[in-house]
């Protein structure tokens, strides 16, 4: 036999072999078997079984220390933070056990086991050998498994999960001063994946839309051992194929392929420039979605292949302000801290509902006029992301970290995995490193090294600013009034002499730290709101004081809620009103209830039953609308009262969020404390593109002492919705004041 022919048949053999291998994603999630210990060696019975994805507190029976994990308060009480080490429980190992069977068909095959999120450091086994260990808790954690199976059987997958107290001081990040419990589990979706030797580790699938085009960024993991002997090859010849597909009739446009030499035993980089046919902007009106397909082939036999969504669009700051798709776009939206709300009593199943997750992340947004959304100390499992991108939401993507500042190898190993990981969604338009805190090294070493592998987003790093970065592309500002200060005052009411809040004043910047609207950089206020209550009407830890003070320590549920609701209503009309924000988010929809803080829900949260402050936001976050540009004076008593029989003169304030002019009609009303109408005007409005307008009015107030409430309803030209400010204010000298509750229709 000739060398010629022997290398041919050698080809056909090696061929013949490749094709016998089986390619599949294996989805292990369902249940699992579970059990707890104190030491790190296994249990030797299982009495329990937990859902994965989950954590354990979805263990059946429950665990030992449920009742420690989940308290329910008889009332609330002033607390304004948590340290870590202060545990009421015991601390241990977690174990999780599953049985599956394993065909000869994957004999061929490499095998990968995929945890997309688990935490806190997590330790597999498989057949009883050890595979490998990960502190990471938010990335997904790999490790080749091939070796370790038996084919043709049943085959033994257990994971040994930590406590959150045992995560090692290299992680990066993980503690919250509002967080009192750490729930460990497995809490995105486990797999087998099943490859050939080249296995595609990570596509990063990159828009383009100025150009009209992709950029595909690939890692090909080669999973032949590494060189072992003198002379024997340390690389390969691999070919890599992207296909770009409409996800809405999968109609192919555009591809490319890749042939290149791969490391044995390593990751191999690649990257392309993809043309795309006609492409389709993703945003909030149209989020339209593109399915990339990469492949990978050795000699031509396929020997994996990744299929995720994307989407084309361009996101960037111009000025001060965000550009989608060369628009300017102003943010207007709220905050959910999952972490938090693991610890929530009713949390349960329901973060990984998809049904419920689609009512909180796309239908109730579309309600209130809400396009963006801050997923705050925590990122969320993948799918939330995958509706978020359906839905048309845009993110700011808060990693989790706050007080504890990690090492900075481990936090460059799990930030780079993370935008690697989460890179293809369109949904995320800004990567958030940092929650109120500074850290030089992720502002100024590890953000440009990120912002070169995905240079499509906008980075966030906290409350670090212009003095603290090379390049600040944006700031954080949390304009808390009544906040922090007031819940440490010995004495509230002298605090509020001493720091009057003209709340519901339009232009009240002068006692806001740090002249916000006059920064350099682009300013998105993703908190504020200092008055939040639990689902029962309760204050929360943070805000016993403002309740207390403001209705009194014996108000009723709804008393407090609609001093809630109106508080937040003002104040958002004020920071939106601030034409020189980027964005508006309200902190927060969803948190733990009986938390340091709180949502807008009331309650039990299955039902997502909205508080009046959810009820209120339709108006204050309409993309157009009039507000009433007065201060309170029923909570805030110490402005002097208006002269009866006198000509009120204020400013209406119209804003606009779009680029057109608007115009409409604008109904004023001055009703009494049972609601009667004592005076009513009728105005017309134009409000440009972008801009606030201020429109001087006047408007007779009556001979009679006592509390009032001014309503402005504005009906937008082409609609009959109308969207309400309101203040309340008193006239003359009155024993005591009441005022009218005004009840939104259909409520």
């Amino acid at each position: 036999m000739t060398i010629k022919n022997l290398f041919t048949v050698l080809f056909f053999l090696c061929a013949l072999n490749l094709k016998a291998q089986k390619l599949e994603n294996m989805n292990l999630n369902g249940s699992w078997q579970f059990e707890q210990t104190k030491n790190a060696f296994p249990p030797q019975k299982y009495s329990r079984t937990v859902k994965v994805p989950g954590l354990i507190h979805l263990a059946e029976p429950k665990i030992e220390d449920y009742e420690k994990f989940f308290k329910r308060p008889v009332k609330s009480e002033l607390k304004d933070q948590h340290n870590l080490l202060d545990l009421d429980y015991t601390p241990k190992y977690s174990w999780y056990k599953k049985e599956i069977f394993i065909s000869n068909d994957y004999k061929n095959s490499e095998a990968i086991i995929c945890l997309k999120k688990s935490q806190y450091v997590t330790q597999i086994y498989v057949n009883g050998m050890d595979v490998g260990s990960s502190m990471e808790c938010y990335t997904p954690i790999e490790f080749p498994v091939s070796s370790f199976l038996k084919f043709g059987e049943k085959n033994e997958i257990l994971i040994r999960v930590g406590d959150r107290n045992w995560l090692p001081s290299q992680a990066a990040g993980s503690t919250d001063k509002e967080k009192e419990h750490y729930l460990p589990g497995i809490w995105d979706d486990v797999s087998l994946h099943f490859s050939g030797k080249f296995n595609i580790h990570r596509a990063l699938i990159l828009p383009g839309a100025k150009n009209s085009s992709v950029t595909a960024k690939i890692l090909v993991r080669n999973l032949y051992p590494a060189q072992l002997l003198f002379g024997s090859s340390y690389y390969d010849t691999c070919k890599i194929e992207v296909n770009i597909l409409r996800k809405d009739n999968n109609k192919k446009v555009g591809s490319a392929t890749i042939t290149g030499i791969i490391r044995r035993d390593n990751i191999t980089y690649f990257e392309t420039e993809i043309p795309v046919t006609d492409p389709q902007l993703w945003s909030p009106d149209n989020p339209f979605l593109y399915v990339a397909q990469v492949s990978v082939f050795e000699k031509n036999i396929l020997s994996d292949k990744l299929v995720d969504n994307f989407g084309i669009r361009e996101f960037e700051i111009r000025g001060k302000h965000f550009y989608l798709n060369g628009e300017k776009t102003y943010l207007r939206g709220t905050n959910i801290t999952l972490q938090r709300f693991f610890e929530d009593p009713e949390c349960g199943d329901l973060v990984w509902d998809r049904k419920w997750v689609t009512k909180l992340l796309c239908d109730i947004p579309k309600q209130i006029h809400w396009n963006a959304m801050r997923i705050c100390v925590g990122i969320v499992p993948d799918f939330w992301y995958d509706l978020a991108d359906s839905c048309g939401l845009m993110l700011q993507n808060e990693w989790f970290y706050w007080q504890n500042h990690g090492w900075d190898e481990q936090i460059r190993k799990e930030y780079t995995n993370w935008v690697w990981s989460d890179g293809n969604h369109p949904s995320i338009v800004i990567w958030d490193g940092i929650n109120e805190n500074k850290d030089l090294f992720i502002g100024n070493i590890l953000i440009p090294e990120l912002k070169k592998l995905d240079p499509t987003r906008v980075w966030d790093a906290g409350f670090m600013e212009g003095k603290d970065m090379v390049n600040d592309e944006m700031d954080e500002p949390h304009p808390y009034r009544c906040g922090w200060q007031l819940m440490n005052a010995w004495k509230v009411d002298n605090y509020i002499r001493e720091n009057p809040y003209n709340l519901g004043k339009i232009d009240d910047w002068f006692q806001v730290q740090g002249d916000i609207p006059f920064a350099k950089s682009a300013q998105l206020v993703n908190e504020y709101g200092w008055i939040w209550l639990w689902r029962d009407g309760s204050p929360a830890k943070l805000t016993k004081k403002n309740f207390d003070y403001f209705v009194g320590e014996n108000a009723t549920p709804l008393q407090r809620w609609e001093l809630q609701a109106y508080w937040l209503q003002l104040e958002t009309e004020w920071l939106r009103a601030e034409r020189s924000l980027a964005g508006v988010l309200a902190f927060c929809l969803l948190t733990n209830n009986y938390g340091y803080t709180g949502d807008y829900f009331t309650g039990n949260i299955k039902d997502l039953k909205p508080s009046l402050t959810l009820d209120w936001f339709p108006n204050c976050f309409a993309p157009t609308a009039v507000f009433i540009d007065l201060a309170d004076q029923r909570y805030f008593r110490y402005s002097k009262p208006y002269e009866p029989n006198s000509d009120l003169v204020f400013n209406l304030v119209g804003v606009n969020d779009l680029n057109s002019m608007k115009s409409g009609d604008v109904i004023i009303k001055l009703l009494d404390n049972n609601g009667k109408e004592i005076s009513t005007k009728s105005v017309s409005i134009e409000i440009p593109g972008y801009q606030k307008y201020y429109l001087p009015v006047s408007l007779s107030l009556p001979k009679q002492a006592g509390g009032y409430l001014l309503v402005a309803e504005f009906t937008p030209q082409n609609t009959k919705e109308k969207v309400i400010s309101r203040r309340y204010i008193r006239v003359g000298n009155a024993d005591n004041y009441t005022f009218y509750d005004y009840k939104l229709k259909n409520k």
